[in-house]
């Protein structure tokens, strides 16, 4: 380990956020401090205290960094946003695409619908939720409709001029028909109000009417109506028993409680609504840093993701940056936020509940999340020294070529950071500028429409990769390197024949040992970029096939051909429609109609002959 006692020396005592870098100024690890002086210090102090994974991350800091900060809420904010940018190797990371479903009701439209969404907006609606611990919240719709009369259909009501006549839910008493004026806003006003109580935990109203719809349907022996109720009996049943404990009504809480085992943690996010459980989950976690960090790290990221719904947050250790949290936090919901960490009662049995739930997760799942850390960061790690690379390549790029004799040529290009898919960085590529079955070419155009955009606002293109892919041996890394040398990038080609590694102007290529984690790496983001290339080939391909065999038909041009497709949707439901369906299509008389239909009847003949 490299001796900083002089550096730490000058460290002032302020608030602030420092940042830990490798011998290749890569940055490892972004925490946040009080006092940067004693935080910064506790890294390089033989202390018993520190993980095994802290102690992996100081064995590999070569220099360190650190930004004062005039307040500490703004040291917390700040180490949040740096996480975010850099994506450090040793810090909590929430994925982008992880949010939850939230049934939605729009107090302020006149008749108001259930929605179910993942995003929640500052426009007046009332949000339940989230959902998870396979409570479906689309269940509890078909629950609630079957009981409560309300609408489902996205019609504007009031209209100016109501419909003549009502839907089919008001014939089956699903639905009370607001767009005839059957109800009154405030009788419909009051129909609401029993959706949102049951959604705060009161069930007893629901239940009570199921039973009695039940009943009412056995006596007129409409027994098939009277099974349906009773499915939606069990349904409710099945729903409340997930939920499991009943608390106060009053509790709406969200808990957060971390597991560790020094090396490998568990956070369990267990979340409560007018007294009931309404879902939970496990988060998995390999961060360095003290319980604290990664605890406040993780919910600062969360809310981020998932709005404020409860006002009290449940925790299972003191944070070092509570009250700041709670000040943010407060800031973002726009109402107080309660912290608390419970020493007895209902709050603290949630809290052991949730804790037992993460310690559990962690002993069923350490091989697995072993496993992971292998496959991922370790490597990473590996790899930067099979390819003898300057530091560990962070973020990966691969790009391949597809294509039928050179017709319909796409390109893929996949980015794994830290070993791992980052599906939302994914990109595509429609070759423009090659004629005929030219690979090398349409490798040349990819990265250079690729490279030419480092400076876009688009974070798949503007974040520089540390390592660039080619799917294919020598020809086409020659071709790629002609564009990628210039701005100093890492390259190389996997030829996937023998699974050998080529490096740009070496004929000798690298032959990694089979079965190795870093061999795997490339195999897994080789294997990823063909998916994803001859995916976006294929449904380029049946377009345009699609497009020709529509044109194949006796008196059908391109523009009759698209106006099928618009209105059938797909070539199928076009091979399966009538006559009298064809002739619904705008500017489709008798004779288009038939000459379409007997194509796929010749179609359809042929295929029963042959078989």
């Amino acid at each position: 380990m490299k001796d900083f006692s002089e550096k730490l020396k000058v460290i002032p005592s302020s608030s602030g956020v420092y940042i830990m870098l490798d011998a290749h100024d890569q940055i490892l690890y972004v925490g946040k401090a009080k006092n940067l002086k004693n935080r910064i210090r506790q890294y390089f102090q033989n202390s018993v205290s520190q993980t095994e994974k802290t102690m992996i991350l100081v064995e590999k800091i070569s220099d360190f960094r650190y930004i004062i900060t005039n307040s500490e809420i703004e040291a917390l904010i700040l180490e949040n946003n740096l996480i975010k940018e850099h994506k450090p190797f040793y810090n909590i990371l929430l994925k982008d695409d992880k949010s939850y479903p939230y049934i939605k009701i729009n107090l302020k439209a006149n008749f108001p619908i259930l929605e179910i969404t993942r995003k929640l907006k500052d426009d007046g609606s009332k949000y339940f939720g989230p959902y998870m611990l396979g409570i479906n919240p689309n269940m509890i719709l078909d629950i609630l409709h079957s009981v409560f009369p309300i609408r489902s259909c996205n019609i504007e009501l009031p209209a100016k001029h109501p419909k003549d006549r009502e839907c089919l839910n008001y014939h089956i008493g699903k639905c009370l028909a607001p767009c005839t004026n059957r109800i009154s806003k405030s009788e419909y006003a009051d129909i609401v109000k029993n959706i949102i109580s049951f959604l705060n935990g009161d069930d007893k109203e629901i239940r009570h009417s199921l039973m009695s719809k039940i009943k009412s349907a056995s006596e007129k022996e409409e027994f098939e109506i009277a099974l349906q109720y009773r499915d939606q009996l069990r349904a409710l049943d099945k729903l409340i028993r997930k939920q499991n404990i009943n608390f106060p009504k009053e509790f709406s809480l969200d808990v957060f409680a971390y597991a560790t085992n020094g090396m490998f943690g568990v956070i369990n996010y267990l979340v409560v609504r007018g007294g009931k459980i309404i879902g939970a989950q496990n988060y998995q976690v390999s961060e360095a840093g003290s319980d604290q960090d990664i605890l406040s790290s993780y919910i600062m990221q969360f809310y981020q993701k998932n709005p404020m719904i409860a006002s009290d947050i449940i925790i299972s250790s003191k944070l070092i940056f509570e009250s700041e949290l709670k000040s943010y936090l407060s800031e973002k919901k726009g109402s107080k936020v309660n912290i608390i960490v419970p020493q007895r009662g209902n709050m603290h049995q949630l809290l052991e509940m949730a804790y037992a739930n993460a310690k559990e997760h962690l002993s069923s799942t350490i091989s697995a999340i072993s496993v992971k850390e292998a496959m991922t960061r370790t490597a990473v790690e590996r790899l930067k020294f099979a390819l003898n690379l300057p530091f560990p390549p962070k973020r990966m790029e691969c790009f391949d070529i597809s294509h039928i004799s050179g017709t319909d040529k796409v390109a893929s290009m996949v980015v794994f950071i830290n070993g791992e898919a980052s599906n939302k960085m994914y990109r595509r590529f429609k070759i423009k500028t090659v004629i005929g079955n030219d690979d090398f070419a349409c490798m040349k155009e990819v990265l250079s429409r690729r490279l030419n955009r480092l400076t876009s606002t688009d974070e798949s293109f503007s974040d520089f990769p540390d390592l660039i892919i080619v799917d294919g041996g020598k020809g086409q890394l020659s071709s790629a390197y002609s564009v990628v040398e210039p701005t100093g990038i890492h390259l190389i080609g996997l030829a996937k024949r023998e699974e050998e590694v080529f490096f740009p102007n070496n004929s000798t290529p690298l032959i990694l040992p089979k079965g190795s984690l870093e061999l795997s790496l490339l195999q897994r983001i080789r294997d990823e970029s063909h998916r994803f290339a001859i995916t976006y080939h294929r449904v380029l391909r049946k377009k345009h096939q699609t497009r020709s065999d529509l044109l194949n038909i006796p008196g059908i041009g391109a523009k009759k051909a698209r106006t099928l497709l618009i209105y059938f949707k797909n070539i199928e439901s076009i091979a399966k429609a009538s006559i009298d369906d064809l002739m619904n299509v705008d500017g489709f008389g008798k004779t288009h109609a038939q000459s379409v239909y007997d194509y796929f009847l010749s179609i359809r003949n042929d295929v029963f002959y042959h078989d």
